[in-house]
């Protein structure tokens, strides 16, 4: 039985994190779950596992007889979706994500097989050039326009529903963020600008959809030429889609410089055109959403176990501040 398998635990930075692994009750139960699982699959865990514990998930790799290894994941209550998410996302869109071999909604648990390797691994083993990021960014916006028919499903199934014109009110209830007292004074002036961002968003008439919110070279796998799974939908909205480009497009950036923004940009664009929108009006679309997509992604970083308090609970909000602030800068693009 895994239970009797001593387990490699790795907590990270966040060493003083209390996450439901630290109770008997809850390890057990998920344990037995993962075997009964991998059981009703024909699957038989070899022992070797290893856990990775983080103040808004709690990971397991684990062994698997005859084939590549399989990951359970435990969400907090407030992703708890993302089990549900990823098991209709296999349904909708099967080429581009990864399908669960297990999930329990209720309790946020989900057992997935391996995608193969991260883009990130494989960036590190080879030389790759910015083709790859612009490949990568046209299959995730094809996949997110051919969910924009599916943004009620998904928001019924837990997912954020954040659209334009509710981001003001995103903003406002981000208000105990860690600030210093003049970046909260700048971010204040800026509300009124804030509410004009939005509306004119709205107006290009883009649907909303799902949002990945936090799409790096780490939250994706590469399993071959042309080929891209995306995967890790904890911090997902459903909100307006170009929202998703500017995370990726930052750690393209990091790696080659700025000078590949623009084409990054018109990748990202092509299953958006048509439908009586200028190339301009689009452009415009991504500069105003580059800058509102902060509003998600702070407020993603309060989905943590109820439990997570001390340092993590404070580095966590230190992150939140960090992705606040990026209000304040003008777009690259």
């Amino acid at each position: 039985m895994l239970s009797d398998v001593p387990a490699v635990v790795d907590r990270g930075r966040h060493q003083d994190t209390v996450t439901p692994w630290d109770e008997a009750a809850w390890r057990t139960a998920a344990l037995g779950w993962i075997e009964a699982g991998l059981a009703a699959r024909g699957l038989r865990p070899t022992g070797e596992w290893r856990v990775r514990l983080r103040p808004w998930s709690v990971l397991l790799r684990l062994g698997v007889e005859g084939r590549d290894p399989v990951w359970f994941k435990a969400n907090p209550p407030a992703s708890a979706f993302e089990g549900a998410l990823t098991a209709a996302l296999a349904r909708w869109v099967p080429r581009h994500v990864l399908e669960p071999l297990a999930v329990d909604t209720g309790r946020g648990w989900s057992l997935l097989p391996d995608g193969g390797p991260l883009l990130r691994d494989v960036l590190a083993r080879k030389t790759v050039g910015p083709g790859v990021w612009e490949e990568l960014l046209r299959q995730y916006a094809a996949m997110q326009h051919a969910l924009t028919a599916r943004a009620p499903e998904i928001a019924r199934l837990g997912v954020p529903a954040v659209p334009a014109a509710a981001l003001p009110d995103v903003f406002d209830r981000l208000d105990a963020t860690p600030l210093r007292p003049e970046e909260r004074r700048r971010l204040g002036r800026l509300r009124p600008r804030l509410v004009d961002w939005c509306a004119e968003l709205a107006a290009v008439g883009v649907p909303d959809t799902l949002d990945h919110a936090d799409l790096h070279d780490g939250q994706l796998f590469h399993p071959g030429p042309g080929r891209f799974t995306f995967f890790d939908w904890g911090d997902a909205v459903v909100s307006h889609p170009f929202c998703s480009l500017p995370v990726p497009a930052r750690r393209a950036v990091e790696r080659y410089g700025a000078h590949v923004l623009p084409r990054l940009r018109d990748a990202y664009l092509e299953p958006w055109t048509g439908a009586g929108r200028t190339t301009a009006e689009l452009r415009r679309a991504v500069r105003l959403a580059w800058r509102l997509s902060a509003l998600s992604r702070a407020a993603a970083y309060g989905r943590l176990f109820p439990t997570a308090t001390g340092t993590a609970g404070a580095a966590t909000a230190a992150a939140g501040a960090r992705c606040l602030l990026e209000l304040l800068d003008d777009p690259p693009l």
